[in-house]
């Protein structure tokens, strides 16, 4: 199979539009797909994002194998970032990310708060790139349809400030891809969980590698479903 590429404009604008915003917040929240989390992440996202403090948001942990996820967890765990596995879809786990950044950011509030400022509030970026749920994730967290949501890839194209509650908001932006995928393992992965347009890339190949992968992978599960 062709190497999958896809990189419209508007994301190496957003790619500039998150480096220059970096200094505005005090965390990132980067958004995984909890079935292919390392593959749903931005090889270029360290460089971007740099020495910001980190949480880890592994979304749709509902669709992933839950053992996996958990070795997932303690991965990023390991290589010092905070980590979470949530379903955005039925709001579970939401309200913990808040109260983990704050868990994180706990010096920096007793500092304001030593300062005089009562009730000192945190900023953060969430990230990631397209398809992994990030509006759904803060439209939960905001309990408003304030971000625009869509089960395709480039829905977000814009930076907007959600708040969450009267300490913590977030800034939504829309998901980055990069130029081009070394791995087609990681192209054949994005594009079966819909993270890139379906217009570049074969679908028989797709379909074949998915078939290849759950057959070696999760046979049992392959015959119940199609057994039902």
């Amino acid at each position: 199979m062709a190497q999958i590429q896809w990189f419209p404009g508007h994301m190496a604008k957003a790619r500039n539009q998150v480096q220059e915003k970096l200094k505005l917040v005090d965390l990132v929240l980067e958004v995984v797909d909890a079935r292919v989390p390392e593959a749903s992440r931005n090889p270029m996202m360290n460089q971007i994002v740099g020495q910001k403090p980190r949480i880890m948001v592994l979304n749709k942990k509902d669709l992933a194998d839950s053992q996996k996820t958990a070795e997932w967890l303690a991965y990023y765990r390991k290589q010092g970032y905070e980590a979470i596995a949530i379903d955005a879809q039925h709001a579970k786990r939401l309200q913990q990310i808040p109260q983990l950044a704050r868990q994180m950011m706990k010096a920096k509030l007793e500092k304001q708060k030593s300062r005089g400022i009562r009730n000192p509030g945190l900023r953060a970026m969430c990230i990631g790139i397209p398809n992994v749920g990030k509006s759904t994730v803060l439209n939960r967290l905001v309990k408003k349809n304030i971000a625009v949501t869509g089960n395709r890839p480039g829905v977000t194209k814009n930076q907007q400030w959600l708040t969450a509650d009267d300490t913590f908001q977030v800034l939504d932006t829309p998901g980055i891809l990069w130029p081009k995928f070394e791995d087609e393992t990681v192209g054949n992965k994005l594009a079966l969980t819909g993270a890139i347009a379906d217009t570049v890339y074969q679908s028989d190949s797709v379909g074949l590698y998915g078939l290849t992968f759950f057959q070696q992978a999760y046979p049992q599960a392959l015959r119940k479903a199609y057994a039902e």
